[in-house]
């Protein structure tokens, strides 16, 4: 069986996807650093490099580009080069804009609900646009889409398998119920961005 490609809207202009690019990584950036000033641990890869950020102290860019190393050779095969070389540069901005962001902005205090809600907003709204530029932040995605052409194992069950145990994994870290439902609260707001405005055929492997 041949494996699927990624594809990526044709109307785009070079300048298109540039601007999409840094703005889509930027807002995920911002999301992170808002649930990261919380000490809130989300789902997916996002959340495995915070967990790692919080469990090791190494800078948070730096574990979000080495995390996702193992992923390129997987979206190779399963997306293609040209989405993987995006993707690959859409991690590249966001650890670097992880690593400046916290030089440029101080931030003082912040509510952890709000923090949850306005980060997995700005997380999900940022990843609408970097899908919709043929790209990706890499990650656990396409690795379940690979068990399940292995394996068999529903990519959605996966999916939210692994996100349960990140989540998991960072309330018992911290020992905080109240950061572990804050974490789950980010890990709704970020999904129920990308249900709500995913528009079908746009983005999708054919």
């Amino acid at each position: 069986m041949s494996s699927p490609r990624f594809s990526i809207p044709s109307t785009h202009r070079l300048q298109d996807d540039v601007q999409g690019l840094l703005t889509g990584t930027l807002f995920v950036a911002l999301g992170i650093f808002l649930m990261k000033s919380a000490g809130l641990v989300p789902g997916g890869i996002v959340g495995l490099a915070l967990l790692l950020h919080y469990g090791t102290g190494f800078d948070l860019g730096a574990i979000l580009f080495v995390v996702n190393l193992p992923f390129y050779v997987l979206a190779w095969t399963r997306m293609g080069r040209v989405f993987t070389l995006r993707t690959a540069i859409a991690v590249t901005l966001l650890s670097l804009l992880s690593w400046w962001l916290p030089h440029a902005v101080m931030l003082q205090q912040i509510d952890g609900a709000l923090a949850a809600v306005l980060g997995g907003l700005l997380c999900g709204a940022g990843m609408l646009i970097i899908f919709r530029h043929g790209a990706s932040l890499g990650g656990l995605n396409v690795l379940v889409l690979r068990l399940q052409e292995r394996f068999g194992w529903p990519a959605g069950k996966t999916q939210m398998a692994i996100d349960a145990l990140v989540v998991l994994g960072g309330g018992w870290s911290v020992g905080d119920p109240r950061r572990l439902a804050l974490s789950i609260l980010a890990v709704v707001a970020l999904n129920l961005a990308l249900v709500y405005n995913h528009r079908p055929g746009r983005y999708q492997p054919v």
